[in-house]
């Protein structure tokens, strides 16, 4: 049994706003083999009072209040030192060795339980985190601008400077599993499925709010795939190297590798080998998420 603690920006329901954090939480409800030890909110897709307050609702509706914690995270790079930072510190410091911490907003919660505590990272058994691109990311040739990394730069820089056994899932990668038209049809054909019937209303204004402003049927499910790599990791391949971005540079979320160890090591991802396997889990565990 995975323990999983899940630190993210969820917006899913909220209008014109991005829906992969929901996804990726009814992921991890699904799955059998993750104990999700609590829910921590960040400012990201939007503010972090918008957030906590989706977060809570969706919570409610999913019947989550008295099973899973739920704290609320920092508001801005300013404030870092919150009610998450410190949850993610004691519960990493309860069971050492023992935590993967999946990040998948701006990692300023981050950061705060490091700042409580510079041992923080020690405490954990690995950190997969949705972010950060090794050069533009461009969908029929527009460029989309990084988030999770940029919206606080001096978090990223010292997360990923401190932490250990991060895996970073970039927007790159993402691209290979694009949530579209024929994949939606899936959730259309079981409407007597209360998961998918949920995710049907939570996600179709995205879907048809998304895809005509960067010209493809669909979106893509950027958090989600950093979930499936949680749990599933021999599906995709991994690709270790050093990386010496400074905050600057993580401002825009690029991530510049090194020729020597004078930067970090990160495991960055390259590609989902096996993409109907992807699909398979990702249907199986929403599924099974309620």
């Amino acid at each position: 049994m995975k323990k999983v603690i899940f630190d993210c920006d969820n917006t899913m329901g909220v209008c014109e706003k991005d829906v992969d954090d929901g996804l990726a939480l009814l992921y991890l409800l699904g799955r059998a083999d993750v104990s999700l030890l609590g829910v921590t909110t960040t400012f990201g897709n939007s503010s972090i009072d918008v957030v906590q307050a989706n977060t809570m609702a969706m919570f409610e509706e999913l019947s989550l209040a008295q099973e899973i914690p739920l704290a609320k995270g920092a508001g801005a790079g300013e404030d870092r030192r919150s009610e998450a930072s410190k949850f993610l510190l004691e519960s990493a410091k309860r069971s050492p060795g023992e935590i993967s911490l999946l990040a998948t907003g701006s990692l300023t919660n981050l950061y705060g339980a490091y700042l409580l505590d510079n041992d923080f990272f020690s405490y954990l058994k690995e950190i997969v985190i949705m972010g950060g691109v090794k050069e533009p990311l461009i969908i029929n040739q527009r460029e989309m601008n990084e988030l999770n990394f940029s919206v606080d730069a001096a978090a990223a820089y010292n997360v990923l400077k401190h932490g250990k056994n991060i895996t970073v899932i970039t927007g790159h990668i993402c691209l290979q599993a694009l949530f579209g038209k024929e994949t939606y049809s899936k959730l259309m054909k079981s409407p007597s499925n209360p998961v998918f019937k949920y995710i049907q209303e939570k996600t179709l204004p995205w879907f048809n709010f998304i895809g005509p402003a960067f010209g493809v049927e669909g979106f893509y499910n950027w958090d989600v795939v950093a979930a499936v790599y949680l749990t599933n990791p021999e599906i995709f391949k991994d690709s270790f190297e050093y990386i010496c971005s400074e905050p600057e540079e993580l401002t825009r979320g690029y991530l510049n590798p090194c020729c020597s160890s004078d930067g970090y090591s990160l495991n960055i991802p390259t590609d989902i080998v096996e993409k109907e396997r992807f699909d398979e889990l990702v249907f199986s565990a929403w599924e099974n998420a309620f």
